[in-house]
């Protein structure tokens, strides 16, 4: 079975450190970082397969990294911090975050949290949507191969997140079927809903900016109104 190398960022280091040992006593490999720069240096060297990302860090703050992290790399990332409003999130999952943790956090939810991200990541789950055993779709000027993770736009390759693409690859697997938000949420995270969040709007606002879809005539992911979204045969 493949090393699973997990990169923990904070400049908290008992925090760090408590992170370190939950990690590890679930089999992974944990490198750690004290600020931005050190975890950057670290992702140019080592083969890492998830980054747990503080927020709130001097010199470059997390929301900073996890920008230029997306740069070059599409490695899920879990953010942590003590802020728990709603626009701090956003604002996470707006410069492409996977998923939030909020400080203090349990234990068990953030390790049902990273072997979530880690299990769409490495594509070991591979009934995580439906219609999964189709490894390639093409569907209105989209291609979008399960196998490779490969997603192609009138011709054009896009770079997406796991989770950008489990939204993709569930809407074009389910051409014509509308989707709510709580459905999307319910089929990619493998979570129930409990409270109104924006998260999968967030996500598919990002997805549509990557796709750019607000310059095409014909758009890919269309919006039913006070119901969710789909994307027509």
């Amino acid at each position: 079975m493949q090393q699973i190398n997990i990169l923990v960022v904070d400049d908290e280091k008992e925090i760090a450190d408590l992170v370190e040992i939950y990690m590890v006593s679930d089999g992974y490999k944990v490198f750690k970082a004290y600020n931005a720069q050190e975890g950057l240096d670290i992702l140019d060297k080592e083969e890492i397969h998830l980054v747990l990302l503080d927020i709130m860090m001097p010199g470059m703050n997390g929301l900073e990294m996890c920008e230029k992290i997306r740069e070059t790399k599409n490695v899920p990332i879990i953010m942590l911090s003590a802020k728990s409003a709603d626009i701090d999130k956003i604002k996470g999952l707006g410069q492409g975050a996977d998923d939030y943790v909020t400080k203090p956090f349990n234990p068990l939810e953030l390790a049902a949290r990273v072997k979530s991200q880690l299990r769409r990541y490495t594509q070991l789950n591979p009934n995580s949507v439906e219609n999964a055993e189709q490894n390639e779709i093409t569907i209105r000027g989209l291609t979008i191969n399960k196998e490779n993770h490969k997603v192609i736009i009138y011709g054009e390759e896009v770079k997406l997140t796991p989770i950008e693409f489990d939204i993709l690859f569930l809407l074009a697997s389910n051409p014509g079927k509308v989707f709510s938000t709580d459905d999307i949420f319910e089929k990619v995270w493998n979570e129930k809903v409990y409270e109104a969040n924006n998260t999968v709007m967030v996500h598919i606002r990002r997805l549509r900016a990557k796709m750019d879809e607000d310059n095409r005539p014909e758009k890919i992911i269309t919006t039913v109104w006070g119901v969710g979204y789909k994307i027509e045969k």
